[in-house]
C-alpha cells in the first residue's frame, strides 16, 4: 500500500542532511575575523552568528547536519562542541565538522562552495540522504525549511534556490533570478549591472539567499561534471547554478512562504551581516522596543552555548555616579558600576566603570570600559579594555586615525589598535 504524500513530506526533514558553508573569512569585516570565521562572530549578546542556521534545522526537524569549515576555525569548532553537542548519534542525529582535510587533492584547500561539498562527497553519500539542503553559515534569519523541502518535492524540482525580493538597484551584489510565472528561473545572473525584474513587480529584484534545496543524486552528479570542468571556479553561485538553469528544472523559492515572522503582518527579516555598518545596526535593532527579529519567540528559539555566568549588575546610584541602562540589552555577567548605557547592546562578562557612558554600542564579551570613557556610536570586539578618559565618536578625523571608522560613521575598535594607541 503506497506511503501518504503528506508523511513522505513530514518525514522527508529526517531522510535530508543539512551542509553549512562555515569556511569563510567575511573580509568586509575587516579586524572583527582577523581571529574567526564570519560564522563565529558574536552576535544578539549571547549568539555567533552560526546559531540561526543550526537553530533553524533543529525547528525544522533537520537532525543530520555537517558544518563544513576552512579559515581560521578553532573558536568555531569549540562554540559547537560545547552547545551543539546535544544531539544523540544513536538515533542517527548529529552535528558533525568537516574541516579542510584535502581528501581529494592534496595540495590545495576548498576552491569554492561547491568544491567543499564536493571534496566530502564520499562522507556525504555514506548517509544515504534522498535530499541535500546546503546553507550558508553567515546570516541572520528564521526559516522553516521543512516547508521549503516540501515545496520543493511538491514542485517536482531538481534544484531550489530560495530568494529575498530586494529593491532592484540594490540588488547588484547578489546572484539575481530571471523567473517566469511559475518561479521557475530562467537565468541566475552573479551580481549583475542592471538586475532583472520580478515578473508584475519593476522596482524589485530576486536575490539568492546563497542556501540551495538538491535532490541528492542529482547532486552528486552535477558536482562530478563540474569538478571535471578545467574552467570552472567550483562555485555554486558563479558556475553550477547559472550551468543548470538551461538544462535542468531549477525553481525559486519565495522567502516568505517560509519565514518565521516575528510579529503578524512583519516584512520577512534577512540579514547580510557582512559589514560593519550591517553588523552594528543589525545589533542595535535588537535594543528597540519592537524589534524587527524577536529572540524571544519560545516557539522558534535560538539555541547557543551559554556559559554558565551571574546576573548583570548595576550598582551606584548618585546624583553623579549612577548605574544604568536605558533602550538596551545587557547580557549575563556584565557590571554597570555608575556608568550610563543608552541605546547599546553589551554582551557577557562586560564592565563599564564609573563615569563612562555608552551609546549606539556593540560591545563583545569581555570587554572594560575605563572611567570617564565616552564611546558613542562603536562596534567593540572581544576583550578589549578601553583605557580611562578614552573618547570615541566625537572627532570623526580622530576617530580615523586611531581606529577603523566606515563612511557612516560607525567606529571599530579592537584589541591590536588599542595596543598600538598605547605604544
Amino acid at each position: 500500500m503506497p506511503v501518504p504524500v503528506e508523511r513522505e513530506l513530514r518525514l522527508a526533514p529526517r531522510r535530508a542532511i543539512a551542509l553549512v558553508l562555515a569556511g569563510g573569512r567575511g573580509s568586509r569585516l575587516k579586524q572583527l575575523t582577523d581571529r574567526r570565521a564570519k560564522p563565529a562572530v558574536h552576535f544578539g549578546g549571547k549568539f555567533r552568528i552560526i546559531d540561526f542556521a543550526l537553530s533553524n534545522c533543529i525547528n525544522s526537524g533537520f537532525r543530520r547536519i555537517s558544518v563544513i569549515t576552512q579559515y581560521k576555525s578553532h573558536s568555531l569548532l569549540v562554540h559547537l562542541q560545547r552547545g551543539w553537542g546535544f544531539l544523540r548519534g544513536e538515533i542517527n542525529e548529529f552535528v558533525d565538522f568537516l574541516p579542510a582535510q584535502q581528501r581529494i587533492d592534496e595540495t590545495s584547500w576548498y576552491q569554492g562552495t561547491a568544491d567543499a561539498v564536493y571534496q566530502n562527497l564520499d562522507i556525504l553519500m555514506s548517509h544515504g540522504a534522498e535530499h541535500v539542503l546546503i546553507l550558508a553559515g553567515d546570516h541572520i534569519y528564521k526559516m522553516d525549511y521543512a516547508a521549503m523541502l516540501a515545496w520543493h518535492i511538491q514542485r517536482g524540482a531538481d534544484v531550489t534556490v530560495p530568494c529575498v525580493e530586494v529593491p532592484r538597484m540594490e540588488a547588484t551584489g547578489f546572484g539575481v533570478m530571471h523567473v517566469d510565472d511559475t518561479d521557475q528561473v530562467v537565468s541566475f545572473l552573479e551580481k549583475p549591472a542592471d538586475p532583472p525584474a520580478i515578473p508584475g513587480k519593476p522596482d524589485k529584484a530576486l536575490a539568492s539567499m546563497g542556501i540551495y534545496v538538491f535532490n541528492a543524486k542529482f547532486l552528486y552528479d552535477q558536482l562530478r561534471r563540474d569538478a571535471a570542468d578545467p574552467t570552472s571556479s567550483r562555485d555554486f553561485g558563479k558556475d553550477l547554478i547559472p550551468y543548470l538553469v538551461p538544462r535542468a528544472k531549477v525553481m525559486a523559492h519565495r522567502f516568505q512562504d517560509s519565514c518565521i515572522y516575528s510579529q503578524p503582518d512583519a516584512e520577512p527579516y534577512w540579514r547580510d551581516v557582512g559589514t560593519i555598518d550591517a553588523y552594528w545596526e543589525a545589533n542595535l535593532d535588537l535594543t528597540k522596543v519592537t524589534p524587527d527579529l524577536n529572540l524571544y519567540d519560545r516557539n522558534w528559539p535560538i539555541f547557543t552555548y551559554q556559559e554558565q555566568l551571574p546576573p548583570a549588575k548595576f550598582v551606584f546610584n548618585n546624583d553623579d555616579r549612577r548605574g544604568m541602562a536605558v533602550d538596551s540589552l545587557v547580557s549575563g555577567g556584565c557590571i554597570v558600576s555608575g556608568a550610563r548605557i543608552q541605546d547599546s547592546l553589551l554582551f557577557s562578562q562586560v564592565r563599564a566603570n564609573s563615569y563612562s557612558s555608552l551609546k549606539q554600542a556593540v560591545v563583545l564579551p569581555q570587554c572594560e570600559i575605563g572611567r570617564h570613557a565616552r564611546l558613542t556610536k562603536v562596534v567593540v570586539d572581544r576583550g578589549c579594555h578601553i583605557p580611562d578618559n578614552l573618547v570615541v565618536g566625537e572627532d570623526p578625523d580622530a576617530d580615523a586615525r586611531r581606529f577603523h571608522r566606515t563612511e557612516s560613521g560607525v567606529t571599530l575598535i579592537t584589541r591590536d589598535m588599542l595596543s598600538r594607541l598605547a605604544g
